[in-house]
């Protein structure tokens, strides 16, 4: 039996050049699941994104689902894209052992800790406070580099990284240390700064949008200190879930919040397509 994508809809796109497309799973004709298929805004035809892909319950099992990934796989290779990525709800296992099957290599992982009513207090000597006007300075110059670098490290070319990096932190922070529904504060040990907290205020969670610890500080803790001090002002903010993203071989980071409680919500797999 031949399995084939079927488009819904004209090819979609953006002023800024992202594509889309919704797809019909056929089964010799016979529609039998949906597929979207995309490409991660700000890059143009770089990354291609596999959004969706369902295959209805009595054709399960037959490897629709494989051969709808590889056909879009084949389309995105028509857009251009050298890779592709795919993101996975944990417990969805049939859709991990696809991917990993597919060769479809783990990048990130997306993870959160629901929080309980009584904040948790800092181990003594430690304190925060907000940042000030030089040290954002300092931050963002630091932070806009290592965005920028770990997309390359993604395979993205450097003049789109380093744009979407510029991109993405206008987007999110427009107005600097003074914009809207973010924090940035400054973890002080003893009276010396020993690491920096960015968290942003979604509508239904708190976000660990970065946590650093001084490179001359490191492994005496404070990582998790700051941690607790994102915990403690994600309730003073009545926000009782707290989130973050980790990359994939960042074991000390996965360590760290796996013993705070943080659970996996989902994973980002990714594929060379050339």
């Amino acid at each position: 039996m031949t399995t084939t994508l079927r488009p819904t809809e004209p090819l979609q796109r953006t002023p800024d050049g992202t594509r889309s497309q919704h797809y019909e799973v056929c089964a010799n004709g016979r529609p039998v699941g949906a597929l979207h298929l995309g490409t991660l805004p700000g890059l143009g035809d770089s990354m291609a994104q596999l959004l969706d892909l369902r295959i209805e319950e009595p054709d399960r099992r037959r490897g629709r689902a494989t051969v709808a990934a590889l056909a879009a796989e084949e389309v995105a290779r028509g857009w251009g894209c050298g890779q592709i990525e795919a993101v996975v709800p944990a417990g969805a296992e049939a859709a991990l052992r696809l991917a990993e099957a597919l060769g479809y290599v783990l990048r990130s992982r997306n993870m959160a800790k629901r929080l309980g009513d009584i904040p948790p207090e800092l181990p003594a000597g430690s304190r925060a406070r907000p940042m000030t006007d030089a040290e954002f300075d300092a931050w963002y110059a630091e932070e806009s580099e290592f965005y920028a670098r770990s997309l390359m490290e993604r395979g993205i070319p450097e003049a789109d990284a380093y744009a979407k990096a510029r991109r993405d932190h206008e987007l999110v922070l427009p107005d600097g240390l003074r914009s809207e529904n973010v924090m940035f504060s400054v973890l002080e040990h003893e009276g010396v700064p020993v690491g920096s907290l960015w968290l942003g205020l979604r509508e239904d969670e708190a976000y660990v949008y970065d946590v650093r610890t001084g490179a001359a500080h490191r492994g005496r803790g404070h990582g998790r200190t700051l941690m607790l001090l994102a915990e403690a002002q994600a309730l003073a903010a009545d926000r009782h879930v707290l989130g973050l993203n980790v990359f994939a071989g960042n074991t000390p980071a996965e360590r760290l919040y796996a013993s705070l409680g943080h659970e996996t919500t989902r994973y980002a797999f990714a594929k060379p397509l050339v």
